[in-house]
């Protein structure tokens, strides 16, 4: 299986978080299993961060090397993905989710996202 973490996920992942529900923890462990960070995280983090937003209270700069280190494989944000987002259905109006629902449309990969307002968007996406 190839996975698409969101950002939320990629956070908690690398935080270890107790909000990593155990579904998700077994998926990105199941062998075989490839897992993939998005630009487009980055960028949302780096934003958010900048606007100081709680949540958001990381050194974005030091998350590649993390991501990195737990042996998550980045993603770029390509032309193809930018285009894509312009054929979904306005199930979600975020413009980081579309681009990452994007991604997973254009790569193939599953969306992985604890956003159930993401799961609109069909096989793609997997809620946890």
């Amino acid at each position: 299986m190839r996975l698409l973490l969101d950002t939320h996920i990629f956070l908690w992942t690398l935080d270890d978080s107790p909000r990593l529900s155990r579904q998700a923890r077994e998926l990105m462990t199941a062998p075989g299993t490839e897992c993939f960070v998005s630009a487009v995280s980055f960028w949302e983090i780096a934003i958010k961060a900048s606007l100081r937003r709680r949540v958001f209270r990381v050194d974005a700069g030091r998350l590649v090397a993390g991501a990195r280190a737990a042996g998550l494989r980045l993603l770029a944000f390509q032309p193809e993905h930018a285009v894509r987002v312009a054929r979904l259905p306005a199930h979600h109006s975020d413009p980081f989710d579309r681009a990452l629902v994007a991604q997973a449309l254009t790569e193939p990969l599953t969306l992985l996202t604890h956003d159930a307002a993401l799961a609109p968007y069909g096989r793609t996406v997997s809620v946890v």
